[in-house]
């Protein structure tokens, strides 16, 4: 006997971050899509290498090792120490110090 689907597109609001029914939903229809092509090993590999290129996308490019964060504090200390750094003047705020510096906030 032949079951029958309903499939159902959700696109995400942009605005809020998604509901558990648009999210299980979407799992849904990810996991009714891979299994459809599951038994194709050409399409399977496409869709390997597609979801690993989506995983780097969503990599946090903030994110630095502990070597990295280090270098660059020792980088800043010797900017200092030359007196390439920029000073924040006693009561200056932020806005004001970023906006003297050029980064016209």
């Amino acid at each position: 006997m032949r079951k029958n689907y309903v499939f159902l597109r959700v696109k995400p609001n942009k605005e809020k971050k998604m509901t558990a029914v648009q999210l299980n939903a979407m799992n849904t229809e990810l996991w009714q899509s891979i299994g459809s092509i599951a038994d194709n090993e050409a399409l399977m590999m496409r869709l390997t290498k597609y979801a690993k290129k989506l995983a780097k996308e969503n990599e946090d490019a903030t994110l630095m090792s502990e070597e990295e964060f280090y270098a660059k504090i020792e980088r800043a200390e010797q900017q200092a120490a030359r007196g390439e750094g920029m000073e924040l003047l006693p009561g200056e705020d932020l806005t004001t110090f970023l906006n003297r510096n050029g980064y016209g906030v």
